[in-house]
């Protein structure tokens, strides 16, 4: 079938009753194993094909190809067993080796801009033990509660015959790929539907768009990106849901205006996230009130709300923070997305407060990363933070104690221990309360400027069958 002519169906004139369902995504394409990644397209193909090893549904962990889990009292020795019968699509059994053989591809992984992931740092010197066709066993030389929530971004996968990693135990099987164009899966159960789902690699959203209104694709994913809604199709169906992203600017808590506790809350309240909502992304986003979104383990139970616009009372912490210099604040040109634009209205609200900044754009995107990673970050730097584990965001951002790749200086005595007593908290209700306690305080002392979450949107056909978002972006059939 060539790239964008629609599916073909018996009798009719195009759409899923025809037994293939055609999804234009931003990307099409299979990851080596060990990279970690969220990108929403890559995220929906993978749901597809390949299962996580725990799957993570808004801040609690369910099972995956992980069917059960025990751990001792403490939290040190962990056991898990397989799903039974689990099978990748060339028909070898899925075992305890090649679970095993995931995870320690996830330590030695590296992400989009060759830096290293904080894995191996969570698992150092753990015993990954297979003991058995169907059981795991990890032991830890300290407690880790959150360690079923680290294994939700994981997912097994072997290389087909071509070398590409196509072979999952998920629901759909790869019948035929070609990298960054497309590919073409086909259900493993013969009383699935759609029996096939075709997905589509366009990276321009207004193609995407039409792709579907003109029934080439039956739905299009990450339409959030149209220069502006009114060129959306009305006859469509539409979807939205808000993503645990949370674009954001790390500030310097090592030197300068924002070593100043009443400083970071002074440019939170000066900063009108609101505003760059509607402004820049048309509504499309959730305020954010603390590191982490409504999604994630312990927002909940933190009853938290965006901290209020007050250009006067900004002015006045800024005062009393003794802030005097003119902040650099930096910038990419994008991923964020628009971020020279977000960049522009934050220096616009930090004038109105009597704080003069100048932006520094950088073209190069994973030279940028690489910058924020060694604290190259002015006085404040836009970045987004991906992780939908509060664990995850807690210690690789935020702990002065363990000192992250992306911590910025930041240091509470009064976070500290609260962090500490969350990450050993086993009973996942008694965590959340524990998380809540650390967002609560950051909400009260902020590390970063807080801006939003954005809303991620999609379109269908009529005719297509029923589709949803989930937080991470993932599109699912319901």
């Amino acid at each position: 079938m060539p790239r964008g002519s629609p599916p073909t169906v018996p009798g009719g004139t195009g759409g899923w009753q025809g037994m293939v369902l055609t999804l234009a995504l931003e990307r099409v394409e299979f990851l080596p194993l060990g990279r970690v990644t969220d990108d929403t397209s890559i995220l929906t193909l993978r749901s597809l094909v390949f299962e996580p090893l725990c799957r993570w549904r808004d801040g609690r962990v369910e099972p995956g190809l992980l069917a059960a889990w025990a751990h001792e009292e403490d939290g040190r020795a962990w056991q898990f067993a397989l799903r039974p019968g689990a099978t990748f699509h060339d028909g070898h059994a899925c075992t305890a080796e090649d679970v095993a053989e995931t995870i320690l591809a996830h330590l030695r992984g590296i992400d989009m801009f060759g830096m290293p992931w904080p894995y191996a740092r969570y698992l150092a010197g753990a015993r990954i033990t297979p003991e058995g066709p169907g059981m795991l066993s990890i032991s830890t030389p300290q407690p880790l509660a959150d360690l079923p929530e680290i294994l939700a971004e994981f997912f097994a996968m072997r290389a087909a015959p071509d070398g590409a990693m196509t072979l999952g135990t998920g629901p759909y099987r790869v019948v035929d790929h070609v990298p960054r164009s497309h590919a073409l899966l086909e259900a493993t159960d013969a009383a699935r539907t759609p029996a096939r789902i075709r997905l589509v690699a366009e990276p321009d959203p207004e193609t995407r768009h039409r792709m579907v209104s003109e029934g080439a694709a039956d739905a299009a994913t990450n339409l959030e990106r149209l220069p502006h809604p009114r060129l959306r199709d009305a006859t469509l169906r539409w979807g939205h849901a808000a993503n645990t992203l949370s674009v954001m600017y790390y500030l310097d808590c090592r030197r300068g205006t924002f070593t100043h506790p009443a400083a970071r809350r002074a440019v939170n309240l000066a900063v009108d996230a609101q505003a760059i909502i509607e402004t820049v992304f048309h509504g499309l986003g959730v305020p954010a009130s603390t590191v982490v979104s409504p999604f994630h383990l312990g927002h909940r139970e933190a009853a938290l709300a965006p901290i209020p616009h007050d250009s006067a009372a900004a002015r006045a912490l800024f005062d009393q923070a003794g802030a005097q210099n003119d902040l650099v604040i930096r910038t990419p040109l994008h991923m964020p997305e628009r971020a020279p634009q977000i960049s522009e209205m934050v220096a616009h609200d930090l004038a109105r407060a009597g704080i003069p900044a100048r932006i520094q754009a950088e073209a190069d995107r994973p030279d940028y990363a690489r910058q924020v990673g060694r604290g190259q970050i002015g006085d404040l730097a836009i970045f987004d933070s991906s992780p939908h584990s509060t664990f995850r965001v807690l210690n690789d951002k935020i702990s002065s104690a363990v000192q992250g790749q992306w911590w910025q200086g930041f240091d509470d005595p009064v976070l500290e221990p609260l962090i500490t007593e969350a990450n050993r908290t086993m009973d996942v209700a008694a965590r959340a309360q524990a998380y809540a306690g650390c967002l609560r305080r950051l909400h009260e002392n902020p590390p970063w400027l807080y801006l939003f979450h954005p809303v991620e949107a999609f379109a269908a056909r009529p005719d297509a069958p029923p589709l949803a978002l989930d937080h991470r972006g993932v599109l699912m059939l319901v």
